[in-house]
């Protein structure tokens, strides 16, 4: 009996389930894509962000997505991905790469034809 009770009896582990992925893009994305499409002067806030948001992908709670949507734009502020403005968010302006401009080739330059020199005349005798 007291090797019974001594025996340490072991813990059933229950199998994992794997991750399922969301069925729509990462906050990230999905926020670049918000503040383009409500184009606001003065920028889009994160009300705003996340009402387009619950709208236009499959989220299914809001208040989860309010949380992540928080934290994806710090870490895109810290990246410097969105630009603050007055409580709103803005994406920066991309910067044009200037394309070297190429050099122009010299027109092709047509061979002078040597100019005709008129007859000579021939003094007439008088």
């Amino acid at each position: 009996m007291a090797d019974a009770a001594a025996a340490p009896t072991k813990k059933v582990v229950k199998a994992k389930k794997p991750a399922v992925k969301p069925a729509h893009p990462p906050f990230q994305v999905m926020i670049a894509a918000a503040i383009n499409a409500l184009k606001e002067r003065g920028g889009s806030s994160r009300k705003a962000i996340l009402k387009y948001i619950v709208a236009n992908y499959k989220i299914a709670d809001a208040a989860k997505a309010q949380v992540s949507i928080k934290l994806a734009v710090r870490k895109m502020l810290a990246a410097k991905k969105l630009v603050p403005v007055k409580g709103s968010f803005k994406l920066p302006k991309e910067e044009k790469v200037a394309k070297p401009k190429k050099a122009k080739k010299p027109a092709a330059k047509k061979a002078k034809k040597p100019a005709k020199k008129p007859a000579a005349k021939k003094a007439k005798k008088p």
